[in-house]
């Protein structure tokens, strides 16, 4: 027997317990995403016009990327329903190319992973959302889609001409030192950032010109004198000549040389960057001395300047409409260099539990965290709480499902997969021998919605092997729902002590 058949009896179109990763999950991305909740949904999403921190802890499974996925859909509703004020939203999710560039600064894979990320500090954390955040503005402004930097609504040109000058510089400094695309050349790419902002640089270059026009002026002028037989003057008056041609250039030389070492101290403090030397120092050429003075750069160890950069960008994106920021941290368990270590990712994680950054005004971070991080902050000490004050962040200590609330999610997804017109639901599939009392503590058993997804699958699955196309049976019997119910629990066991697939 098909259990393509056995849907199609039930007056369903596909499969609602197929998936179970939420981020490939159809079921989930086209319907339930904007339908089913869980019951701390209100806490952990918060006032979208004011956003503010939530940390959750949960084991795998248990819908941490579900949720981030359905804070960010409604995030994005937000935004398309009003022109202002709007919510810029950055996905930090993807910890793998900061990481090999980090990896990279210490050694390469040589190095251990364990002592790489030791390394790993507040600023690093930082300079990836700042990253993140500036190559998204950068993208939206342009017009470039990246499926990397999701967009968080358009720009529009009379957006762009509320910036003025000073707020132009500060988002080509941001371009300058954070901008990650790689669709086009880096120098290109803030080049017509520059032109789409109209922020004009010709002013930069006089002492360029001041080096050009007396090194010409003297060459024409030695000419002429050599040509009309004064070489024995020149000769006398060379090393005037020489100082003629080339002191003008000091201005250029020295400007230069201080780019040169800017340059070279956001490459090297900049850890998770992926900037060279050479086209870095020719951009912030373009602009002059007066216009980077006392200007913050994260050229230093320290994440005083990038609490100030993040100001600054938090002021461009306000004149562009946009009045909070949500940072979405999740599957931070999944890079390559982590490899589902409990304590790489303490290493990974603890450094941006500050309660100064966890709190700065305008931004809220939603950290969906595994549920072995959440041991570790038990044994923490005194200096750790009064740092974190973990108390003050909606924390989520246990991102928990009841049975109740499982036999729902089945339910709704049942009713997400039905043809039009129908309505069927879990117990359309089971012997009226299984009580309700029995489904909910098999379902609060299971404990998260992927153990539940695996569980109906594999029951749906084994019921349609005991009968055939000619002698089919619409109803799973309670021996196969206990033999499935078994089988989940046991793999589920092994999983929790590590040895299993999980």
């Amino acid at each position: 027997m098909k259990i393509q058949q056995l849907l199609e009896h039930h007056e369903i179109r596909r499969n609602p317990f197929a998936e179970e990763d939420a981020q490939s999950d159809p079921v989930f991305q086209d319907h339930c995403i904007s339908s089913t909740y869980h019951p701390s949904w209100d806490k952990i999403y918060g006032e979208p016009g004011t956003p503010a921190t939530s940390i959750v802890f949960g084991e795998k499974g248990s819908g941490k990327t579900a949720i981030r996925l359905q804070i960010a859909r409604h995030l994005s509703e937000y935004n398309e329903q009003q022109s202002y004020p709007r919510t810029y939203v950055i996905h930090y999710d993807d910890f793998n190319p900061f990481l090999d560039r980090f990896r990279d600064r210490f050694g390469g894979r040589r190095r251990r992973a364990d002592r790489v990320l030791r390394e790993w500090k507040l600023r690093d954390h930082m300079d990836a959302i700042l990253s993140l955040g500036v190559t998204g503005l950068v993208d939206e402004i342009l017009g470039t889609r990246h499926p990397r930097h999701p967009s968080s609504g358009e720009i529009r040109d009379e957006a762009l001409a509320k910036l003025d000058r000073h707020q132009s510089r500060d988002l080509l400094l941001l371009a300058a030192c954070y901008d990650q695309s790689t669709q086009e050349t880096f120098q290109g790419r803030w080049q017509r950032l520059r032109k789409r902002l109209k922020f004009h640089t010709w002013k930069t270059h006089w002492d360029l010109a001041l080096g050009w026009g007396s090194l010409v002026t003297v060459a024409l002028l030695s000419a002429i004198l050599w040509r009309q037989g004064h070489g024995a003057l020149l000769h006398s008056w060379r090393y005037l000549c020489w100082t003629l041609a080339l002191g003008p250039w000091i201005p250029w030389l020295w400007r230069f040389w201080k780019t040169f070492r800017l340059a070279r101290n956001i490459v090297r403090f900049v850890r998770v960057g992926n900037h060279e030397l050479n086209p870095l120092r020719q951009v912030l050429m373009q602009l002059r001395p007066a216009e980077m003075a006392s200007q913050p750069f994260p050229c230093k160890d320290s994440t005083d300047d990038r609490y100030e950069l993040l100001l600054k960008f938090q002021g461009v994106l306000e004149t562009l409409g946009f009045t909070g920021v949500v940072v979405l941290v999740d599957r931070v368990d999944e890079p390559h260099l982590i490899n589902g270590s409990a304590e790489l990712m303490k290493s990974l994680v603890w450094s941006m539990l500050d309660n100064k950054f966890l709190k700065h005004l305008g931004i809220g971070l939603k950290l969906m965290l595994p549920i072995e991080l959440r041991r570790f902050v038990q044994r923490e000490d005194r200096e750790f709480y009064q740092r974190a004050r973990l108390d003050k962040q909606n924390m989520i200590p246990s991102f928990e499902w009841t049975g109740e609330a499982l036999f729902d999610i089945a339910n709704a997804r049942l009713e997400a997969c039905a043809k039009p017109g129908a309505t069927p639901t879990l117990r359309d599939f089971l012997d009226p021998e299984i009580s309700e009392q029995r489904l909910l503590e098999s379902f609060r058993a299971l404990r998260v919605p992927r153990n539940l997804f695996k569980f109906l699958h594999r029951t749906l699955v084994d019921h349609c092997n005991t009968y055939t196309d000619q002698a089919p049976e619409w109803v799973v019997s309670s021996q196969t729902y206990e033999s499935a119910l078994a089988g989940v629990l046991q793999e589920q066991e092994a999983f929790d002590q590590g040895v299993g697939p999980g």
